[in-house]
């Protein structure tokens, strides 16, 4: 075993010197060589064995008085590419927790990184404004046939054209196997090596910066895989005082958490720093538990969005809750953990029970009772109100919570995948459904999020799949998965999540998206997204003057108010009006009293271009030309239907959105 010499930092690199943050843990290139350290408060005896190259053998690392069991050493000749790990009192050699790549999986030696070796070209890059997300969930290991970063970084272009302007990778942390959803993941600062590991990740990130997309990236703190797991080994990372249903909760709050803290907040800063991320999605914060004076959630608030004030862009951190509470989202000063934005999952469960009539699980807290209307209004439908499925009461209301902080969807992993047989609406519903679960999201006052495929009404399921190698694991995932079924009523038989086809029938199959029903739906949510960009009024930004509605249906009328000159008065109709028919007949749908000026059709889901009927009618004005038709976009001018403020009612056809604005051809100021 090699003495060491004394520990030093290593050299910080220019970026990470003007950013005023580098990760201190782990392994850190250095001019002679590789700084190690790492964290492991109960051994005595801590060294680094390199496995091959010019420092190869066993060198032991050392700790110094007021660091809290942190050991260090720099190793010279340590490169790039050495594989290393621990030894703690004679045990292991075990892959290092900060380790930034696991080329060989969980259970082997860790890979020496040197994060300056990648040439970015996104110095002018600044992020996405909060108001400006359109968010594309994807995975990465089914997204396209070859399961890799640069195969998804292919087919960024195609998202640019659909009216997105971000993608939102499910976890990427080094997990067991090549299978996973993600959240199994066990190295946090690992870039799986099936997917290309971390050069295949940056070389993303570098892409979709270039077509100015932004780039959301999944991170779990709530609880680490169970395969490949040797925290253990080195310090109190987890507590048993909490529970979660995912695995063993992370020590947030007891005797060593300082530490493990820490460890969060830097993994939060590395992916911002070393990859560029622009936000992070933080997986199921109900789970992380932190009884402290200082929550985790508001001191990770506190210095990511320092971090990025310092770096001068725009970083998001946006949480997954099922708790239906804003104090995630308000700032400080009012109680709150100044996060940037949150699912509003009452939505998705409201828009689903509506389209699909199911009541099973917990749709039998919205099916018959909360409606459009109601989540369109308030987030949370249930705000301190009695949940049945609960059997308690729910939530809490988010008045006063600018509505852009919010993000919805009709569709994402979760609400697909943790179904017995992972179908996606397009295997639920009829077309025309389809098309108006488009425009329930994308014209909601919401940030709006897309899972992969459904645009194009991906009909291939998304399964449940793992690849563990532990058979005992394996059975009880599927044990746990059965059990979760039976009790929601559906107990038909499962489909194994460890069997390759099960991953495999989960892939898209992208030639859908460019013929028949499929292209149809794919330029229908092409339109609404461009609306959405050109209508000031349907912005997350815009107030949400007037919602009307019942059970079958609901009007929406929406209003940007003009600043100064804003806005060019031209293209700027300031308010928008929009008629939601959610039954299977046509039906005449209220006018409100607000809307005191002429109105122009602006488009149709019943249009014949997206695959309906075509055959719009309406109470009060037959059909004529627009003046200025050759001035409008001719995809999104469906049809020019005045419609008069004295009319009552406009005829929507069955399972359908129109959308109205306000005409400023005749003087409408």
């Amino acid at each position: 075993m090699t003495e060491p010499p004394e520990a030093v930092l290593a050299d910080p690199a220019d970026r990470a010197e003007r950013q005023g943050w580098k990760l201190e843990r782990g392994a850190t290139v250095t001019k002679s060589g590789v700084t190690f350290s790492v964290w492991a408060p109960t051994a005595k005896e801590v060294s680094v064995v390199i496995d091959g190259g010019d420092a190869a053998g066993e060198h032991l690392l050392t700790t110094r008085a007021g660091e809290r069991g942190i050991f260090a050493a720099e190793v010279p000749g340590a490169k790039a590419g050495d594989r290393y790990g621990f030894r703690l009192d004679g045990k292991g050699p075990f892959p290092d927790p900060t380790s930034r790549s696991q080329p060989d999986g969980v259970h082997a030696l860790s890979e020496v990184v040197d994060p300056d070796a990648f040439a970015w070209r996104d110095e002018r890059w600044t992020g996405v404004s909060l108001p400006d997300f359109v968010i594309y969930e994807l995975h990465v290991g089914t997204f396209t046939p070859e399961g890799t970063f640069d195969a998804a970084a292919a087919r960024l272009h195609e998202l640019l054209a659909l009216g997105v302007t971000a993608i939102e990778l499910m976890p990427v942390a080094e997990f067991p196997g090549e299978r996973n959803w993600g959240y199994d993941g066990v190295h946090l600062y690992a870039p799986h090596h099936a997917y290309g590991g971390p050069e295949g990740l940056k070389r993303l990130v570098s892409a979709a910066h270039a077509l100015g997309l932004g780039v959301v990236l999944d991170v779990v703190y709530n609880h680490v895989g169970p395969e490949g797991n040797y925290l253990d080994q080195f310090g109190p990372y987890f507590t048993d005082i909490y529970r979660t249903p995912w695995g063993r909760a992370v020590n947030y709050d007891g005797p060593g958490s300082d530490a493990v803290r820490r460890w969060v907040h830097d993994n939060a800063l590395y992916w911002v720093t070393e990859y560029h991320i622009d936000a992070l999605r933080l997986d199921a914060v109900q789970g992380i538990f932190d009884f402290g004076a200082l929550q985790l959630l508001e001191e990770l608030s506190d210095e990511v969005h320092e971090l990025g004030r310092r770096m001068g862009r725009k970083i998001q951190l946006m949480a997954e809750s099922d708790l239906n509470d804003p104090r995630l989202v308000r700032p400080p000063d009012q109680g709150g953990y100044g996060l940037d934005a949150q699912w509003a999952d009452d939505v998705h469960h409201t828009i689903h029970a509506t389209l699909t009539g199911e009541r099973h699980g917990y749709y039998q807290d919205f099916q018959n009772i909360a409606t459009i209307a109601d989540v369109y209004r308030e987030p949370f439908f249930y705000a301190r109100r009695y949940a049945p499925h609960r059997d308690r009461t729910h939530g809490r209301s988010s008045a006063g919570v600018p509505r852009q902080r919010f993000i919805v969807c009709a569709q994402n992993h979760d609400q697909i995948g943790n179904r017995p047989n992972g179908e996606r609406l397009a295997s639920l519903v009829t077309p025309e459904r389809q098309r108006l679960a488009a425009a329930l999201v994308l014209l909601s006052p919401y940030i709006p999020l897309l899972f992969m495929g459904e645009e194009y009404g991906e009909t291939a399921p998304f399964l449940y799949f793992i690849h563990h190698g532990d058979p005992a694991l394996v059975d009880a995932v599927r044990e746990g998965r059965k059990k979760e079924f039976a009790a929601i009523g559906k107990a038909e038989a499962q489909i194994d999540p460890q069997a390759e086809e099960t991953f495999d029938r989960s892939r898209l199959n992208w030639s859908r998206r460019n013929s028949g029903a499929g292209a149809q739906l794919r330029e229908l949510y092409t339109d609404l997204l461009a609306l959405r960009r050109e209508e000031p009024a349907l912005r997350p930004g815009a107030s949400v003057a007037n919602v009307q509605g019942g059970s079958d249906w609901c009007t929406v009328l929406r209003v940007m108010p003009l600043q100064g000159d804003m806005f060019d008065s031209v293209r700027a109709h300031r308010t928008v009006w929009y008629a939601f028919n959610l039954c299977g007949h046509p039906q005449d749908i209220p006018v409100p009293a607000e809307a005191t000026q002429r109105w122009r059709l602006r488009l149709c889901t019943d249009a014949a271009g997206y695959g309906g009927s075509g055959l719009l009618t309406s109470s009060i004005a037959a059909a004529e030309p627009a003046s200025d038709a050759n001035d409008a976009p001719k995809r999104l001018l469906v049809a020019t239907v005045p419609v008069e403020a004295r009319a009552r009612t406009v005829r929507v056809p069955a399972w359908s959105a129109a959308v109205y604005v306000r005409d400023m051809s005749e003087g409408g100021e």
